[in-house]
């Protein structure tokens, strides 16, 4: 190995860092245990670190006692998970991540103005499962260009599409053009639902795999932006694969391989990426690291005022 590229923008997302920090303001208000629907971000080192805390996720409302607290989490949930936690008396707080809450207004609006909506997103996704849940009746999936090509709808005079905020930006691309092709008249939201992380990270790895004879992601399995950052490196050449962990490096990654390209999904923490880079460079000398830096990133979201003074207060 000659040489390490390390993208940038990479790892969490200021959707990510605010969801961690209302977990961390929730611990603070209320203490152990809490519960927090589905992991809070897909990534299982930050839900580890959690659960040593007392957190307890769930998949289910219902495996939540009565009167308890409950944080959703950054993906997002439908209205009704939100009316079985009234039912069942919780506490809520919500972390779902801004971005997110987005979709799920323009979702709601377009149902308001009676329309009927195409949403681009995978199967089985929670943020899919919380956006959907929003207009169940007037609403249906495509994954793929494939799925657009195939998609057979009763003409409606109201189309609107929507989109799951983690996906490969040309892979939305392509679906859309279908979906354009096929429903001249379908609308789309004044801003396009792919959030800015999602598109500056795959923007940094458009940058860099080129140049990289092996680029590694780290990241979760379950992370649908990691994996797209592992596809899109594929997409330009690059031999891609996803790990979380340092243990996952293979003998030949640190000696076959001239240059090494790094980079991190948005719920990934810089740690990891760190890990990694150390487990890389082990018993190697003068290896220069190098940033390619597509794009400098300031979004922040802020959790409550409420909360913070809650917290503050403790």
């Amino acid at each position: 190995m000659k040489q390490i590229l390390l993208a940038a923008p990479r790892g969490f997302c200021a959707g990510v860092a605010y969801a961690i920090e209302v977990v961390d303001l929730a611990l603070k208000i209320h203490g152990a245990p809490i519960y927090v629907r589905h992991a809070i971000v897909h990534n299982e080192w930050v839900v580890r670190s959690f659960e040593e805390r007392g957190v307890v996720f769930v998949e289910d409302i219902s495996d939540i006692p009565n009167g308890s607290v409950v944080v959703y989490s950054a993906h997002g949930v439908s209205p009704l998970v939100r009316q079985e936690s009234r039912e069942r008396n919780l506490t809520i707080i919500d972390a779902t991540c801004p971005l997110v809450t987005k979709v799920h207004n323009e979702a709601k609006h377009f149902a308001k103005k009676d329309f009927f909506m195409i949403y681009i997103g995978h199967e089985g996704h929670v943020e899919a499962e919380g956006t959907m849940g929003e207009a169940p009746d007037r609403m249906v999936l495509v994954e793929t260009p494939e799925d657009a090509e195939r998609l057979e709808i009763p003409h409606y005079e109201r189309l609107a599409v929507l989109t799951q905020t983690t996906l490969s930006v040309d892979e939305v691309r392509a679906t859309m053009d279908v979906l354009k092709r096929r429903f001249p008249h379908l609308q789309t939201p004044p801003k396009e639902d792919i959030c800015y992380a999602t598109t500056n990270r795959q923007a940094a790895i458009r940058q860099m795999a080129p140049r990289c004879n092996l680029v590694l992601v780290v990241g979760s399995t379950t992370s649908s932006n990691s994996n797209r950052l592992r596809e899109v490196a594929e997409t330009l050449g690059a031999e891609a694969h996803l790990i979380i962990s340092p243990e996952q490096i293979k003998p030949e990654w640190r000696t076959d391989y001239p240059v090494v390209g790094i980079t991190s999904g948005a719920s990934t923490p810089e740690t990891l990426v760190e890990d990694i880079i150390g487990r890389l460079l082990e018993g190697q000398s003068n290896v220069p690291v190098e940033v390619v830096e597509a794009v400098r990133e300031d979004v922040t979201f802020k959790p409550s005022r409420d909360l913070i003074n809650l917290a503050m207060s403790q």
